[in-house]
């Protein structure tokens, strides 16, 4: 329901073939829609979802007497799903191009394309340690458990790109959001495809992926050591 509901918002917006705004014309805004559906099954379908509801019922004791790395089993777990729901998404995809018909722009430049392919391993990693931070809340108030993920799904929709394109937005919230991870999930990977950021943006926003998966590596890290000491394996 909300892809029809963007789709035909966007699709009205630009009904004239010769409109451009913000920088969009119609194949490209129709494209940014259209890759929301493959980005979304490739960054956000994650397995991890259900580690607050483990860590709530107690579960995780069963790896804790294992040797067992939680956090790479986890990440394991995420990568092997991701394959299965691409397959979906892009047969959902592929259906509804045959059924609305959208112009479409398609992006040849190599060097775009291999920048398009990291930052979505970027943005891969970058959920997945969100999930896990967010995650972690459980590990001191376990009957809360969901709040926190669910609060990171309305973060990522909307700082996210997920909702509208954040280059829609005033150019000073623009540069605050920019100093967040968020951006770099959804919207950043389809600006690279899309061809809307020079070479020199292009990398920088790379980057500053990568620079983030570093430091919620840190992070992530420190606070699971924190959180064992007051896990309390309610729930069993």
């Amino acid at each position: 329901m909300q892809f029809f509901l963007i789709f035909f918002l966007w699709d009205t917006v630009f009904s004239s073939p010769s409109t451009q705004i913000f920088g969009y014309d119609r194949p490209k805004i129709l494209t940014y829609v259209f890759g929301l559906i493959i980005v979304r099954s490739i960054v956000l379908s994650a397995r991890s979802v259900d580690i607050a509801g483990e860590v709530s019922r107690g579960d995780l004791s069963n790896y804790l007497v294992k040797p067992i790395n939680y956090i790479k089993y986890w990440l394991t777990r995420d990568l092997s799903s991701k394959l299965l729901n691409l397959s979906f998404a892009m047969f959902e995809a592929v259906l509804l191009f045959i059924v609305l018909k959208p112009p479409f722009f398609l992006q040849t430049e190599a060097l775009q394309l291999t920048f398009f392919v990291f930052s979505i391993f970027t943005a891969i990693l970058l959920f997945f340690l969100l999930m896990f931070l967010f995650s972690m809340f459980a590990l001191w108030y376990p009957d809360q458990a969901w709040g926190a993920s669910f609060l990171l799904f309305i973060f990522v929709d909307f700082l996210g790109g997920g909702v509208f394109p954040l280059d829609v937005l005033p150019v000073n919230f623009q540069n605050i959001l920019y100093l967040t991870p968020f951006p770099y999930l959804l919207f950043s990977p389809l600006q690279i495809y899309l061809g809307k950021f020079d070479t020199l943006l292009t990398v920088r926003n790379v980057l500053i992926g990568a620079i983030w998966v570093a430091i919620l590596s840190v992070m992530v890290n420190k606070i699971w050591r924190l959180g064992l000491k007051v896990y309390r394996s309610e729930g069993r």
